[in-house]
């Protein structure tokens, strides 16, 4: 039943993008497989990315917080991909019969023509640099607002992305963090979700100067303490 539930959706990847065009890009999850990666995607030229990609942090949290048992989609909020371009997306929740979770459906729309467009109408209008500096820290806080998405290709960005967005106030080198701060980087990280992610521990470790080991260890304390 399941295999006829995906079959359905990996025909409407195609249909999407062909109805759509080329600025909708259609994307494809498979949350029975091991690495709950990509299977299907159309126009990735947007996002930059292939089949075999990992869930991204918005979904990630959806999954953790299971915002599919009371909601079948989070439509209209924001993504950010690697060049710092924002898209606009849109998440299908796809259940079974027995309304278990087996895959996601995305929609990320690239408005960057039109933003363009909008910006070139402002400056004709308000020619002046408190345009350019009001629209910067408009796209910064996007960009780093716990509300966005962001889009990685690899399981290494979306680890390196989370850190970042942990450790955005902070001017503190990681391979200068004290115990205390690694465990509070790696408890957030396990509330987003990010440890559901196959391989996840190994590209943690590397980025807080830490062995796989004290990262397990830190995921056994906070998972003990959550019982208590």
């Amino acid at each position: 039943m399941d295999k006829d539930i995906m079959s359905y959706y990996l025909k409407l990847v195609e249909f999407l993008a062909v109805v759509l065009g080329p600025s909708y890009e259609i994307v494809l999850y498979d949350l029975r497989r091991d690495d709950r990666s990509i299977i299907a995607i159309a126009n990735g030229h947007i996002s930059g990315r292939t089949v075999g990609a990992p869930l991204t942090e918005s979904a990630l949290k959806s999954i953790v917080n299971r915002e599919y048992e009371h909601s079948d989609y989070h439509a209209n909020y924001n993504s950010v991909v690697k060049d710092d371009k924002i898209l606009r997306s849109s998440t299908l929740f796809i259940k079974n019969g027995n309304d278990k979770l087996i895959g996601l459906l995305c929609i990320n729309f690239d408005d960057s023509e039109f933003r363009e467009l909008h910006d070139k109408l402002l400056s004709l209008i308000h020619p002046d640099e408190l345009i350019h500096k009001n629209s910067f820290e408009k796209l910064e806080n996007i960009i780093f607002s716990d509300e966005t998405d962001s889009i990685a290709t690899s399981i290494e960005e979306v680890a390196e992305n989370a850190i970042k967005k942990v450790l955005r106030n902070s001017n503190v080198p990681l391979d200068r963090l004290t115990k205390e701060e690694k465990l509070n980087i790696v408890r957030i990280l396990d509330d987003k979700g990010i440890f559901m992610l196959k391989g996840a521990v190994t590209y943690i470790a590397k980025l807080l100067h830490s062995s796989e080991a004290t990262i397990y260890r830190y995921l056994n304390d906070i998972n003990s303490k959550k019982k208590d």
